[in-house]
């Protein structure tokens, strides 16, 4: 996500820094072995866990060398252990308490914090209709249609709205930098007009799972107060009760809009270790080193197709989905994926979970180099 520089955005720093800063693992790859660190992790050496030390020596070295640029931190994690973690920007801790700024890879946080208020009975389904939760808002509602009185949960949550929003077009009126613009975000995006669609012929070809995807951060921005409407508490609240407590997540950053209102459409930030932990949670199907948090079904549900976005990448509830090749084989995944080159991947065959952070902002490349990292090294390495 790119946020507006002249946005009246407020960051604020929710909770106070875990007492004793957790280190890079500093022992030899081939001498690490099962312990629990400060971040909450066991970790086992890359060997243990079918891991080629030398590979992941020579992705240390690539990354160093300056092969691949702007790289903050590589972690992998195989079967619920942490099993290699570099960090390469020279921060003094050594990078592991740094709290990463991953734009728009912490929508997915979103989802969970949905499946977690179904799971708990608060909103009844993604069916829910948004303007009949938020009815102050349909009060006041521009360019009124009744295709948004019918805009759904889940239409926001598969980037599949009818309103004329696309963060991928300039152009477009509720591109999320006009929308850091303004007072009102939610108001902004609900506001917006349907979005029309030229077409060759006479007949419109109905899309892959019946969505048309168009990116849009606004409309995971206003689940923000879908939540907060559903479980009577601020989503940053809510979600350091039922998500971050449990996961042995303390210190994390917000973004919030200028009516005080948490921005769960990205940016929020927290560190390699812990961005890791999302990935395992459903990696495990809802559970944390044993501990149920959000339910096997969502996380089912979460992560299966619901849209199509090109030949090679489908989307599910603000999860991106996509194969990834290595040599020979391809591993089908699931994953975050933000501004810069972010990636926080979940690989089920190889019951793996992989961050890769980066700051090349709005650079082109970014996401390529990023996906070389993970291809010719992370998954060149299990053996």
């Amino acid at each position: 996500m790119t946020l507006a520089r002249g946005a009246a955005l407020i960051a604020v720093l929710l909770f106070s820094s875990i007492a004793a800063s957790p280190q890079s693992l500093s022992l030899p790859l081939s001498q690490q072995s099962s312990q629990k660190t400060a971040g909450g992790w066991y970790t086992a050496s890359p060997g243990e866990s079918g891991l080629s030390d030398a590979r992941l020596r020579s992705l240390d070295a690539a990354v160093r060398s300056g092969e691949f640029k702007k790289i903050g931190s590589v972690l992998i994690a195989r079967h619920g252990k942490l099993a290699y973690e570099g960090y390469f920007d020279g921060n003094g801790d050594g990078g592991a308490a740094t709290l990463r700024d991953t734009r728009s890879a912490t929508k997915s946080i979103t989802d969970v914090l949905i499946g977690i208020a179904i799971d708990e009975h608060k909103l009844s389904g993604v069916d829910t209709k948004v303007l009949e939760l938020l009815p102050d808002r349909a009060r006041r509602i521009q360019n009124p249609d009744p295709r948004k009185s019918a805009i759904t949960v889940e239409d926001f949550l598969t980037m599949s709205s009818p309103l004329e929003c696309d963060d991928w077009n300039d152009a477009s009126r509720g591109n999320e930098e006009r929308m850091y613009l303004v007072e009102d975000w939610a108001q902004f995006i609900l506001d917006l007009p349907i979005r029309g669609r030229m077409h060759a012929g006479e007949r419109l070809e109905a899309p892959p799972y019946g969505r048309y995807f168009s990116y849009c951060t606004g409309g995971v921005f206003t689940l923000s107060e879908v939540l907060e409407k559903v479980t009577g508490t601020r989503t940053d609240r809510y979600a350091l009760e039922k998500l971050f407590r449990p996961l042995g997540i303390t210190n994390v950053e917000w973004f919030y809009s200028p009516m005080d209102i948490p921005q769960t459409g990205g940016g929020l930030r927290l560190n390699s270790r812990d961005l890791l932990k999302i990935a395992q949670l459903y990696l495990d199907g809802g559970q944390w080193q044993g501990k149920r948090i959000v339910s096997e079904e969502w996380v089912r549900r979460s992560t299966r197709p619901h849209a199509r976005i090109d030949e090679a990448t489908e989307y599910g509830y603000l999860w991106w989905l996509k194969s990834f090749k290595s040599g020979e084989k391809s591993y089908p995944a699931f994953f975050m994926s933000g501004n810069g080159g972010n990636k926080v991947v979940a690989i089920p065959v190889l019951d793996m979970a992989v961050v890769i952070t980066s700051t090349n902002y709005n650079t082109h490349g970014m996401h390529e180099q990023t996906e070389k990292i993970l291809t010719d090294y992370v998954l060149a390495a299990v053996e």
